[in-house]
């Protein structure tokens, strides 16, 4: 039901929409980081190879790696993007050891955002023409020492989200988003 929910959405929007049709493949959207050059997916135990691969031929303009998650639901578990060409990172060993491996597949350089708990690793990036950088991150009261590192962030607008009940679901913060860059008509 849901699927078929945000189909008829997206077709409401003259999207174009790509359905993986192999039943071998899965990918899960917490696997999928797109840091707006290329893509890293998260092999976890929701997103396979073939998944990968479809995705790579659905977006052939960019790079698509590889990412081995251990420990962790999915890639943005433990990371995602926090601005233009700034990686938010856990501090595992597991989050390390990925970043390592995005940065030795990737022939460019991002910035990196290391903040203590993984789970605050999971912020939501957007880029607001009448705000500016804005970013959606995890409240201090879940995670102090992490919301302290994203205060350093001076140049962006920072919201704090709670998202206590949701994390006992496995739910993060960018699970509850779908980001369409689309103008609107008006």
């Amino acid at each position: 039901k849901q699927v078929e929910a945000m189909k008829r959405v997206l077709e409401s929007l003259n999207l174009n929409i790509v359905e993986m049709v192999d039943e071998n493949a899965t990918l899960d959207g917490g696997d999928v980081l797109f840091t707006g050059r290329e893509f890293f997916v998260g092999l976890s135990r929701r997103t396979n190879q073939r998944g990968a691969e479809i995705l790579a031929d659905t977006f052939k303009d960019y790079a698509v790696s590889t990412v081995p998650v251990h420990d962790s639901l999915h890639l943005k578990g433990f990371c995602s993007m926090a601005g233009p060409n700034l990686i938010a990172i856990g501090s595992s060993e597991a989050a390390q050891k990925a970043l390592k491996t995005m940065q030795q597949m990737s022939d460019h350089r991002y910035d990196k955002l290391t903040v203590p708990d993984d789970a605050a690793a999971n912020c939501v990036y957007l880029n607001i023409p009448s705000k500016g950088h804005v970013l959606l991150h995890r409240a201090p009261e879940e995670y102090p020492e992490s919301a302290k590192v994203f205060e350093k962030l001076k140049d962006h607008m920072l919201i704090p989200i709670a998202n206590t009940e949701l994390e006992k679901v496995d739910g993060s913060l960018t699970c509850c988003s779908v980001l369409i860059n689309k103008a609107s008509e008006l």
